[in-house]
C-alpha cells in the first residue's frame, strides 16, 4: 500500500510540476492534448525500454560496451599519464596506502574517446539514422517543427552546444517558441560523451546504471517539448513551412575532419569538467566555512548542502521522494542546479542508507540534465557563436529555460517514480 501511495504522488507530481510552469507563463490556454501526450509517451517510452525483453537487454548490454570503453580507454590513458592513469607505479607501494584511483587520469579521459567516437558515427551516418528517427517521431507525436524536432532529437546523443549545429540555417528565422524549446532540451538532457562518466559514478549506486541514463536522457525530451510550449507557447504563424522544411545535417567534410573535430570538443569538454570541479568544490567549502561562523540551526551546524536540502525538499517531494528523506535528496539537486551534474552524482553516490532504493533510482534521473549555472553560460556562449543574430533573444531566453529544464528532468524522476519499482528491478 504504501508503495501505491508514492506511487500515486509521483503520479499527481507529474501535474504538479506543469502547474508550476503554468504558473510561470503568459497564462494562456494549458495544452491538455500536449500535456496528455507527453506525460503518456514518458510512461509509455521507459515501460517499453524495461517491460519487453529485446529492449531490457539493450538496456543491460550499454554497461557492457561502457566497460569495454573504460578498459580501451584506460589503455590510451596509462600509456599517456602512465601510474596516474593506474599503471606499475614507480615506486615498489602505493604510499598513500589506498588504490590511488585519480578521477581526472581515471575516469573523464573517457570523455575524450566518446567525444571522438561521437563525432565518427555521425560522420559515418549512424547517429544520423537515429536522431532523424527520433525526430521524425518527436514531429508527429508532438506537433513539432522540423528544425526544432531535429534539435531536439539531436540532444539525445549530441551536447547541448553541438546539436544546434545541425540545424544552423534555421537559427536566425526560428520562432522564440521553437529556440526556447531547444534551450529547454539542452538543458534537460546530456550528451553521449560524458554518459560513461555518469555511470561510473554510479556503478555502485544502482544496477544497470548506463540504461537508465540513456533512458532519461530519452524520455526527459517529452517533458522539455511540454513545459517549454507551457512557458512559451507555440507562435502560429509560418507553422506549416516549418513542417515541410528540410534542414541539412552535415557537419564534419571527412573521417578525419570528424576524428579530429570530436577530439578537440572532447579535450575542452575535459578540461572544463576538470576546472570547473575545482572551482566549484572550492567555492562549496569556502561558502560552508563562511557559513560555520553562524551558531548552529536545528541542531547543526550551517553549511551549503543543509540549505539547499531545505529549499529543494519540497519540489523533490512532488517528484516522490518521501519527506523523510526529501532535504537529503533536495542538496543533492540544489548541488545539480547550483554547480553541475558531475558534482551531484557523486554526492548521490556518497548518501549510503541515507535514501532508499526507490529514492536513489528517482534521484538518478532528477538529476540527468546539463540544467545549472554554469551551463546557462556554455549554450548562450555557443548558440550566440552560431546564430549572433539572435544575441537578445538567447540571453533573455536562457534563464527562463535553466527553470523549465530544471523542471523536465524533475518530471522525468516523477515519472519513473510513477512506474512500478518492479519494474526496474
Amino acid at each position: 500500500m504504501d508503495d501505491l501511495l508514492l506511487q500515486a504522488r509521483s503520479f499527481v507530481g507529474l501535474f504538479a510540476l506543469a502547474g508550476i510552469a503554468w504558473l510561470l507563463s503568459p497564462k494562456k490556454k494549458f495544452p491538455v492534448l500536449l500535456f496528455a501526450g507527453a506525460i503518456g509517451l514518458q510512461l509509455l517510452i521507459a515501460w517499453l525500454l524495461y517491460a519487453l525483453p529485446p529492449f531490457r537487454a539493450f538496456l543491460a548490454s550499454l554497461t557492457g560496451v561502457v566497460a569495454v570503453l573504460q578498459e580501451v580507454t584506460n589503455e590510451g590513458a596509462q600509456f599517456v599519464f602512465g601510474y596516474l592513469a593506474g599503471s606499475e607505479a614507480p615506486w615498489e607501494s602505493d604510499p598513500a596506502g589506498g588504490s590511488g584511483f585519480l578521477f581526472a587520469f581515471q575516469a573523464l579521459p573517457m570523455v575524450i574517446v566518446l567525444s571522438a567516437l561521437s563525432a565518427l558515427l555521425w560522420r559515418w551516418r549512424i547517429l544520423e539514422v537515429l536522431v532523424r528517427g527520433f525526430a521524425y517521431a518527436f514531429q508527429r507525436l508532438l506537433n513539432l517543427s522540423g528544425s526544432a524536432s531535429l534539435g531536439a532529437a539531436a540532444n539525445i546523443f549530441l551536447g547541448m552546444t553541438e546539436s544546434p549545429v545541425l540545424i544552423r540555417p534555421r537559427l536566425p528565422d526560428m520562432t522564440r517558441s521553437d529556440l526556447f524549446l531547444i534551450m529547454t532540451v539542452g538543458f534537460s538532457t546530456v550528451a553521449g560523451s560524458v554518459m560513461a562518466l555518469y555511470v561510473s559514478q554510479l556503478s555502485d549506486v544502482i544496477d544497470g546504471a548506463a540504461g537508465h541514463i540513456f533512458t532519461a536522457s530519452l524520455i526527459s525530451v517529452p517533458a522539455a517539448v511540454l513545459l517549454s510550449r507551457i512557458m512559451m507557447p507555440a507562435e502560429p504563424q509560418g507553422e506549416q513551412h516549418r513542417l515541410k522544411e528540410k534542414v541539412p545535417t552535415q557537419i564534419y567534410h571527412s573521417s578525419m575532419d570528424a576524428l579530429t573535430t570530436g577530439v578537440s570538443d572532447g579535450i575542452r569538454l575535459y578540461f572544463n569538467i576538470i576546472f570547473m570541479l575545482l572551482v566549484f568544490t572550492s567555492l562549496v567549502a569556502l561558502v560552508n566555512v563562511l557559513l560555520g561562523l553562524f551558531p548552529d540551526v536545528f541542531g547543526g551546524p550551517l553549511t551549503a548542502d543543509r540549505i539547499l536540502g531545505w529549499l529543494f525538499a519540497p519540489i523533490v517531494w512532488l517528484a516522490g521522494i518521501p519527506w523523510s528523506e526529501a532535504t537529503t535528496a533536495g542538496s543533492i539537486m540544489g548541488l545539480k542546479t547550483a554547480l553541475n551534474e558531475v558534482y551531484a552524482y557523486d554526492q548521490l553516490a556518497l548518501t549510503g542508507d541515507a535514501l532508499s532504493d526507490r529514492s536513489r533510482l528517482i534521484m538518478t534521473y532528477a538529476v540527468c540534465g546539463f540544467a545549472n549555472f554554469s551551463s546557462v553560460g556554455i549554450l548562450t556562449g555557443g548558440l550566440v557563436a552560431i546564430a549572433p543574430s539572435r544575441r537578445e533573444d538567447i540571453l533573455q531566453l536562457a534563464p527562463r529555460a535553466l527553470i523549465s529544464g530544471t523542471l523536465a528532468t524533475l518530471m522525468t524522476g516523477a515519472a519513473v517514480g510513477a512506474l512500478p519499482q518492479g519494474l526496474f528491478g
